[in-house]
């Protein structure tokens, strides 16, 4: 190639180039399996992640050599699940590969999947068989495509809700990488010629700029975060079938503190189009993610940069042009948060059970056995599950005698297993440190004190009845969507956070931020200063969200100026 066209190629990250040259998500990773060494290779670390993989280094449990601290490195596996939706068998199996392969636990995630955390290099290979075996598999779980389907939680068994079953399953299975790459590597597959391999009809050779995140519920229900994905789809229902999609675009969470070129979005709406379409929709999406999404700048790749560089008409007109019609423009739905958490009867008799898991964390702590009383419930009961976008987990299909015995389970144990209506019921937190690279302070270790905090705050003051949705991560890329919540905290640096107010209980505005050098300490005294705030001039049931929205920044503000 001649110096002119080398000049003329578009620049592109490091990563691009990764994925370009790895020979559909080949890489060396076979080769670096079988090497003896704990850990990937710097290259390989970006393919993982097409595979499911993060590698992690616990920095609680790095040792001291001669030459300095060495690392701890374990792997991050994480399964896709359409849905979050499992049947008993599968949840017990992945129970047990819990126990064989990783920590010892599970963790459920916003994306309605399970990872596991600790995970040995050398146990990867049996822990993906494992999974494979359950008829679930990790590819694509995490990388630049379309990750893990989120969908409405059904814990009633309601008809119009099961019907998005199937959309979901074939988005899924329509964007999942077509690379054999997953097979030959964690499945003993028969291996294929790169260079023969048919080109991935979706992805190509370089695949998204960056992730890509898809939801799908019914017209009206955002229990799912609706506006914080890529690409949203909300059925519309006729005469018992689904009748169409309204799409929503744009949304994503991540950002960099005092970066001003790096921000929260929330997805915007695009328009409505017959169900039939649905595959079409979703591929022109994705499509004009893939032609124009940045691949220069990663911090800049995600598609709601695109939607506000380029606009919401032109990207309108860029999918109604492959799609080879227009979308109606129709009136939007009005959105509304559907409690799941505690019992609830179905349409056919049987009951579920909404079970809150904060941080979605399933161990066997110190007095809290939680991982043993979910699976003496699961094998007693066969329950399909299913893992909600908070973190928590639906027992659905218990008979209907069941509720006085499965109650016993976890109260034999010493376990609570109703904090519907406290300020623990929809609180998020990211796993932060020590395991996450990217945390820069605590989050699910020091999400339970503080919440401990906030509880007697509400309850001094009377306003028990009205908790806000609080979300903390230890870095500001949002992993537990902290800036669709009430009330969020984001780390900086070691005991130091932005706090933000002004979101509210629907998801459909932003949080806006008070400040970002709140030491860890004043936390606990700066929310009750807030809630007295909210208690002298906040209107009757008014939220506090929607209190902090209408006061503004400024007297929240003052109370750090002291």
């Amino acid at each position: 190639m001649s110096n002119s066209q080398e000049a003329q190629k578009p620049q592109v990250s490091k990563v691009e180039k990764i994925k370009e040259s790895s020979r559909g998500l080949r890489g060396t990773l076979s080769e670096e399996l079988e090497n003896g060494a704990p850990n990937f290779e710097a290259d390989s670390l970006q393919l993982l992640k097409f595979h499911g993989i993060y590698q992690q280094d616990d920095r609680d449990a790095r040792s001291r050599s001669g030459e300095g601290m060495e690392k701890a490195y374990s792997m991050m596996i994480r399964g896709r699940i359409p849905g979050g939706r499992m049947n008993a068998d599968q949840y017990l199996k992945f129970d047990e590969l819990a126990d064989l392969y990783g920590n010892g636990g599970l963790r459920l995630t916003t994306r309605q999947s399970i990872q596991y955390h600790g995970v040995l290099k050398s146990s990867m290979k049996e822990l993906i068989k494992g999974i494979h075996d359950s008829m679930l598999s990790t590819i694509c779980a995490c990388g630049d495509v379309v990750r893990n389907v989120t969908q409405a939680p059904n814990p009633l068994g309601d008809p119009e809700l099961a019907l998005l079953d199937e959309p979901a399953n074939l988005i899924s299975d329509h964007f999942a990488a077509r690379s054999n790459a997953y097979v030959e590597i964690w499945l003993d597959g028969e291996r294929v010629d790169p260079q023969t391999e048919a080109e991935d009809p979706i992805y190509g050779t370089n695949y998204l700029p960056r992730k890509f995140k898809v939801a799908i519920t019914r017209a009206g229900d955002n229990s799912i975060d609706l506006f914080t994905n890529d690409l949203a789809l909300a059925a519309t229902f006729e005469k018992g079938s689904i009748s169409g999609y309204h799409y929503y675009v744009g949304g994503g969470l991540g950002k960099n503190h005092r970066n001003a070129k790096t921000y929260p979005r929330l997805a915007s709406y695009l328009g409505w189009a017959p169900a039939d379409q649905m595959i079409k929709v979703c591929e022109s999406v994705v499509a004009v993610q893939k032609e124009y999404g940045d691949r220069k700048d990663r911090k800049h790749a995600r598609l709601k940069y695109l939607l506000e560089d380029r606009g919401l008409a032109w990207f309108r007109n860029e999918v109604e042009s492959r799609l080879g019609s227009s979308l109606d423009q129709q009136s939007e739905p009005s959105w509304q948060f559907v409690d799941y958490l505690g019992w609830h009867t179905a349409a056919n008799g049987s009951l579920s059970f909404g079970l809150h898991i904060l941080s979605g964390r399933i161990i066997d702590g110190k007095n809290q056995p939680l991982k043993s009383a979910i699976r003496e419930a699961v094998e007693k009961y066969s329950p399909s599950v299913q893992i909600t976008p908070d973190q928590d987990l639906v027992f659905m299909g218990l008979p209907a005698e069941a509720k006085e015995g499965f109650e016993a389970i976890f109260q034999s144990k010493g376990l609570s297993i109703s904090p519907k209506g406290s300020v623990y019921s929809r609180a998020l937190a990211c796993p932060a440190l020590p395991t996450c690279g990217l945390a820069l302070a605590e989050a699910e270790r020091f999400l339970p004190d503080l919440l401990a905090d906030i509880q007697g705050s509400l309850d001094k003051h009377g306003l028990t009845d009205r908790p806000p949705v609080v979300r903390m991560t230890g870095c500001p890329n949002g992993c537990a969507r902290p800036y669709s919540a009430e009330l969020a905290f984001v780390g900086r640096s070691a005991g130091i956070y932005a706090v933000y107010v002004g979101g509210n209980p629907e998801g459909t505005r932003l949080v806006q931020e008070i400040s970002d050098t709140v030491a860890v300490d004043r936390l606990p005294s700066l929310v009750d200063e807030m809630f007295i705030l909210w208690k002298k001039d906040g209107k009757e049931g008014e939220t506090f969200g929607d209190f902090s929205h209408r006061l503004g920044l400024q007297p929240f503000q003052a109370l750090l100026a002291d």
